[in-house]
């Protein structure tokens, strides 16, 4: 009975032994299960981490404004690219005050304020450095639910290139106004001294009126200058033809030929024959009107002007025309096509310019894809250039 009794012991032992293997085993396969699983959530949830943060990311780097997060203690949290581009920052800024990371006080103290005001918008700022930059920058507070500081979010618009439009806005109402108050003050002038009496002097009242109508003609030009500029600056459509250069250039030296005598001045055409580009014909004549009109206002006494013209390749068309006038400053080569810019003012008025005929030439050439340049040196005359380009499809 006892070795009956034993062996069915052991066999029990063993059969208990089996299982609570099996138990461990299975146990075991659960716990690496769990282990599997929470390695894969904790990955899902990475993941998931990455992926809202490149979003965010991605949100930040597509806006146009500059965006700045401060954390609680002042410093730097993120800084978007459009920020980056806008104050000319390379380094890491990240974990920096704004006075350590751009060195500007006045973005210090507004940041300062916005501690104290919750939110300060409008606040524009002068950022030096490489290119100075207008910037206008909004700032609000972050605060938690219970109302306690999280931190400071400042967003900067750009507004440099408003202001330069401002700026050239202001300068150019100053000009206009300027150059129709001369003429007319002078018109004024002689039209009272004739009603004082000056009328009953046939020679002074003759010579009064062809001043008197000089000054009309100049007003005239002015306004015509003015109605042009408007025109192309407002996308004028051109009459776009291929037209020959040489019969128009001959048009423009028949038409200043009386002008040209009166100084002794002698044309030279050297635009060949058969040259042909794509242009409006109306709007080409009117440019090579105006160069060749300035270099016999501003060239020498019995002086030449030439106007030329070649093919530089199969979609590009060279113009010139050259002077041996006085030739122009280096200083004033970079601002000569600025409307009402004028390297001698008082040449300039006396020979009857508005200040505008180069403005004119530069924007009819940009209309037609073209850009336009001049080359002068002191003595040596002025030789100015521009293109017609003809793209192909």
């Amino acid at each position: 009975m006892w070795p009956a009794l034993t062996i069915l012991l052991l066999a029990g032992a063993v059969a208990l032994h089996f299982w609570w293997r099996r138990r461990y085993a299975l146990a075991q396969e659960e716990a690496r299960r769990l282990e599997r699983q929470t390695h894969y959530d904790a990955e899902a949830h990475q993941r998931a981490l990455s992926q809202i943060q490149a979003q965010q990311d991605a949100l930040f780097n597509s806006m146009t404004e500059g965006v700045l997060i401060l954390d609680a203690a002042g410093r730097i949290q993120l800084a978007n690219q459009a920020l980056q581009k806008l104050t000319g920052t390379t380094d890491e800024i990240r974990g920096r005050t704004v006075l350590e990371a751009f060195r500007v006080p006045d973005l210090n103290d507004l940041v300062q304020r916005v501690g104290i005001e919750r939110c300060v918008t409008g606040v524009e700022i002068e950022w030096s450095g490489l290119h100075s930059r207008c910037l206008q920058v909004n700032a609000a507070a972050i605060v938690s639910a219970e109302l306690r500081p999280q931190g400071t979010i400042l967003v900067f618009h750009d507004l440099t290139r408003l202001r330069q439009l401002e700026n050239t806005r202001q300068e150019f109402v100053a000009n206009v106004s300027h150059e129709l108050r001369t003429p007319l003050s002078l018109i004024k002038g002689y039209v009272e001294t004739l009603i004082d009496g000056a009328k009953d002097d046939p020679a002074v009242a003759s010579r009064f009126l062809q001043t008197i109508l000089k000054h009309a003609d100049r007003l005239n030009y002015l306004i015509e200058d003015l109605l042009t500029l408007s025109r192309l600056e407002s996308g004028a459509s051109l009459n776009l033809q291929r037209v020959e250069i040489r019969p128009i250039a001959e048009r423009v030296l028949e038409d200043l030929a009386t002008h040209a005598r009166e100084k002794a001045i002698f044309f030279n055409d050297a635009v060949p024959a058969g040259l042909v580009a794509r242009a409006d014909s109306d709007r080409l004549q009117q440019a090579l009107f105006n160069l060749v009109d300035n270099g016999i206002k501003y060239g020498r006494q019995g002086g030449s002007v030439e106007v030329g013209a070649r093919r530089v390749d199969e979609e590009t068309v060279e113009v010139w025309v050259s002077d041996n006038g006085p030739g122009i400053p280096p200083e004033s080569q970079d601002r000569i096509f600025e409307r009402f810019y004028r390297v001698d003012r008082g040449r300039s008025r006396e020979q009857g310019g508005t200040g505008l005929g180069l403005s004119i030439v530069k924007h009819i050439i940009q209309s037609h894809g073209g850009k336009v340049w001049v080359k002068s040196e002191l003595g040596q005359g002025s030789t100015f250039f521009f293109t017609l380009v003809e793209k192909r499809e």
